[in-house]
């Protein structure tokens, strides 16, 4: 009976206890020796990967960060210079208005000066061609006066000097 005793006693391992230990030893072995090192393997390189994924995609933020504040400054340039560009435009349109009204202004000074010049010359051919008239006609009238002909030419001239003073001194009928 004291084999019966045994074998019910729970506390003492039967055989296939010792089965069952080695068993669950070696199949912890297998694990431990080939399965947990691959998948520790992957688990790292899958880490190294979202590492890398991560530091490119802090370069990739650096680099749009960085292309964008080039492209603000660029932006701030280009509406710099196109402001540059209108104000010298500008000041360009001023001068070149400026230089026309200048150029228009001498030409009409240099027609003005060339019109009286002209009005002066023809106001001097009118003038000694009125004298020759007037002269001709007061030696012609002198001579029907006097009723002798004043045909010698420096009888003539004195004759049509002294009438023309005499008209120029004379007060004309509009001033008095």
């Amino acid at each position: 009976m004291p084999t019966t005793n045994l074998a019910s006693n729970f506390l003492v391992p039967n055989g296939t206890f010792f089965v069952e230990l080695i068993t669950f030893i070696v199949i912890l072995w297998v694990l431990a020796k080939w399965v947990v090192p691959r998948i520790s393997a992957a688990m790292a390189q899958r880490q190294d990967t979202i590492t890398r994924e991560f530091s490119q995609l802090e370069v990739a933020r650096a680099n749009a960060e960085a292309t964008e504040k080039e492209y603000r400054e660029q932006l701030a340039e280009a509406r710099h210079e196109a402001a540059q560009l209108r104000e010298k435009a500008r000041e360009e349109g001023a001068a070149i208005i400026a230089e026309m009204r200048e150029k228009a202004q001498s030409e009409s000074a240099r027609i003005l000066k060339n019109a009286q010049s002209q009005l002066e010359a023809e106001k001097q051919q009118v003038i000694a061609q009125l004298r020759t008239e007037v002269g001709a006609m007061a030696t012609g009238l002198a001579g029907r006066i006097v009723g002798e002909s004043l045909e010698d030419e420096a009888r003539q001239r004195r004759t049509v000097e002294r009438f023309i003073a005499e008209l120029e001194s004379a007060p004309s009928p509009a001033t008095s």
